[in-house]
Order: C-alpha cells, then structure tokens, then sequence
C-alpha cells in the first residue's frame, strides 16, 4: 500500500504583514532623510552626531526587509492569531493616545504631553489603574526628559514641569557644587 504525499500549497502572501515591513522600510528611510539633514563638523573624527541614526536606519531597514520576507512566505502571525478580531476600539483609543502626545508636548511640554499618551496607551491594552498608570508614565518621562535634556542636551519640549524641575535641579547642583 503507497501513501502518496499531497503537495503543500504554496504560501499566500500576507497582505497585513507585508503593510508593517513595508511601513518598517518607510521609516527606516525617514530616519536617514533626516539624518543627512545632521549638521555635522568637521571636528568629529569617525563617532560623530549622526552615528547612531544611522545604526538605527540600518536596523530598522534589515527588520523591514526580514519582514517583508516573511510576508512572502505566508506571514510570521500563527493560524489562530490571523482569525483574532481587530479590536477597533482599543486601537482608536491607543491612536488617541498618540495623536494627544503630538498635540500636547508643545504646549504642556514632555512630560505631561508623554503621561497622558501613556494613560491612554495602557487603557487601549486594558489597564483600568489610571493613577498607577500615569504615576509609572510620569517616572519615564521624567526620565527620558532628563536623559536628553541633561545628558545629552538635547531639548525634546521643556514645559511648566520641566522648568520647575530644572529650577530645583540646578539649585541643588549650585548649593552642592557652591
């Protein structure tokens, strides 16, 4: 008795998955628009401003290509993950977290801008602890806001809480230091 093996088909195209690799791709040429804008001197040896934009342009450009890839073979998502509804609401309200993030940071600065899109992000994945949330939110902007604005100088949206926070910190640093 011969038991003859049917042919797999052929691997559709993941249409979903080849839109994210592409968008990957998108971004990865974004990052290296705006890394060429880089003013650089002529002082820098080899690490200069622009090395790590251009790491992440790489990165993001082999993660986008790997993904593209696996859209071609049918997708990196299981069987049952691909049947899964699209939770519309709760993709509206993490979109509403991003675009009030955007709208935000110019007038209430980081920090504030970056714990309301934080609250709102948790809420779209299920979290009802809104103080938890934007007391954990407030520690990570915080963090990153004085990351950027005192370790490397860079000003990604000072604010009210920003200024207050400066003024006590440089306070510290002249009584300390004085």
């Amino acid at each position: 008795m011969s038991t003859t093996s049917q042919p797999s088909p052929p691997p559709r195209l993941a249409v979903p998955e080849l839109l994210v690799g592409i968008g990957l791709l998108v971004c990865a040429g974004a990052v290296a628009w705006q890394t060429l804008a880089i003013p650089v001197s002529p002082l820098y040896s080899k690490v200069g401003p622009t090395v790590f934009p251009y790491l992440t342009m790489v990165g993001l450009a082999v993660l986008s290509l790997l993904l593209i890839l696996a859209a071609f073979r049918g997708g990196w998502q299981p069987e049952e993950e691909k049947e899964t509804p699209t939770d519309w609401k709760a993709m509206g309200i993490v979109v509403l977290g991003l675009i009030a993030n955007l709208l935000l940071i110019r007038p209430l600065g980081f920090t504030a801008a970056s714990v309301v899109m934080f609250v709102l992000v948790c809420f779209g994945f299920g979290s009802r602890r809104t103080v938890r949330d934007a007391l954990l939110g407030l520690i990570l902007a915080l963090a990153a806001y004085f990351g950027f604005a005192r370790a490397l100088g860079v000003n990604i949206g000072a604010g009210f809480i920003e200024n207050q926070l400066n003024t006590v910190v440089d306070a510290i640093i002249g009584a300390v230091g004085g």
